[in-house]
């Protein structure tokens, strides 16, 4: 009986305009996209009180990532001063965070607490999230951004 020994070559490409979204990444996209927020607005949380969608024609390049928003005043709004509007964590989920390991944030689980955007990973995550809020903050600053390098 022969055995052979195999070899595979593993080679990693980046291409323009891919992000691969893992944990490396300060900004949360998905593994084929560019796109932060799932190409929600970031500003419409805010203003609007929901997750609202943008659009290419109103997008902003920050972090390495595309940004895109519904109005050409939200985008002007976000591009005065992107920390305020940008999700915590880079739009990870911030419980997952919170408990040092990273999961994608869904933008349409969302919390705003003391002028601040942050993303849960589904609804029953956000139910646990908002079980304890205050504690989970203080745990997921204390851990970002060294999770990502977990």
């Amino acid at each position: 009986m022969r055995r052979y020994a195999v070899t595979f070559l593993v080679f990693v490409i980046t291409l323009p305009g891919f992000s691969t979204a893992y944990a490396e990444d300060p900004v949360y996209t998905g593994r084929f996209s560019n796109l932060a927020l799932d190409g929600y607005d970031a500003v419409g949380y805010f203003t609007e009180g929901i997750p609202v969608k943008g659009s290419r024609e109103y997008s902003y390049d920050y972090k390495g990532v595309t940004w895109l928003f519904s109005s050409a005043d939200n985008r002007q709004l976000f591009v005065q001063d992107p920390v305020a509007y940008a999700p915590q964590y880079g739009g990870y989920c911030a419980w997952a965070i919170s408990q040092n390991y990273t999961a994608r944030g869904n933008p349409r689980n969302w919390t705003i607490v003391d002028g601040k955007l942050y993303l849960n990973f589904n609804d029953r995550i956000q139910s646990r999230w908002e079980a304890n809020i205050s504690e989970f903050i203080m745990a997921a600053d204390q851990n970002w951004p060294g999770v990502l390098s977990k």
